[in-house]
């Protein structure tokens, strides 16, 4: 349902794009958007859900400029405010952050908004104000698993590596076959020396997300690490098949360190892999 306030005929408008949305079927919905902005030039729905479908379409400039003219006309609904904010952070503009609080205010009994400005600040350092907004979210709808997810995010920047695995196992509780949180479950887990259960969890991320390279060498270096060579070897190939000519030489250093047995394939994981892939991770918006 559109919210009060737009016009009958950008709502009908709105109502046939949302629709399309549900499909994914980004192409058709951008077209219809891109026709109406021809007669309702200023009108920040439109622009942002049309913004919402460039993004999809790998249009990130052009949506971009979207996002910042729905902004530049002043809209007073939360869920606009916040979805245009969270898409300027990904440019790291700084007419995000008052977006998102905009929203926050605007919206304070819907968890999305809550969530879209803890998980911003949160990834700017400011962890007791995420935290205030994630508890918000949380109890709005405590069985979201975006939410448990972003709470473990949180945890992880500030350097509360146990909650924080507390926090990526609830999420993964909620929704099993998201891969992402099971990788952020296993390199927390790693990081709490419980590596057992984080090579576990990484293998499992990796099966549910074959064309993440990454998180296949992570996995058979985890895995080589436990002691588990055949899975090691097996998660290393799950990974070739996926690697383009520029990943050759990660692979070759993985399988060297995965030759040299369970220390060095787990001192490589620990002191050169797991680092920036897991600060990359947690830094990467949802």
């Amino acid at each position: 349902m559109t919210p009060p306030g737009v016009p009958m005929d950008v709502e009908e408008l709105l109502q046939r794009a949302l629709a399309l949305a549900e499909e994914s079927r980004w192409d058709e919905m951008a077209e219809i958007l891109r026709l109406a902005l021809e007669e309702h030039e200023a009108d920040p729905y439109l622009l942002c859900w049309l913004g919402v479908a460039e993004r999809e379409l790998d249009l990130s400039g052009v949506a971009y400029e979207r996002f910042k003219a729905c902004l530049g006309l002043r809209p007073q609904d939360p869920r606009v405010l916040s979805l245009a904010g969270e898409a300027l952070a990904d440019f790291d503009d700084p007419e995000a952050e008052g977006a998102l609080r905009a929203a926050s205010v605007l919206g304070p009994n819907l968890p999305d908004v809550r969530l879209a400005y803890g998980a911003y600040l949160a990834r700017e350092g400011l962890f007791e104000e995420a935290f205030q907004e994630l508890d918000a979210a949380r109890e709005l709808d405590p069985d979201n698993p975006t939410v448990a997810l972003e709470r473990g995010v949180a945890f992880a920047l500030s350097e509360r590596m146990e909650e924080a695995a507390n926090e990526f196992s609830r999420s993964v509780e909620l929704d099993p076959q998201d891969g992402w949180a099971r990788v952020l479950l296993g390199l927390s887990l790693v990081e709490t020396d419980a590596l057992e259960e984080g090579a576990v969890e990484l293998v499992e991320g990796a099966r549910a997300r074959p064309d993440d390279l990454e998180a296949h060498v992570l996995a058979a270096l985890a895995a080589e690490a436990a002691g588990w060579e055949d899975l090691a070897y097996e998660m290393l190939e799950r990974g070739r098949e996926v690697a383009l000519p520029g990943d050759l030489g990660e692979l070759v250093e993985a399988e060297d360190r995965l030759n040299a047995g369970p220390r060095f394939a787990l001192g490589f994981l620990r002191d050169s892999m797991m680092p920036l892939a897991f600060h990359a991770r947690l830094m990467a918006r949802s």
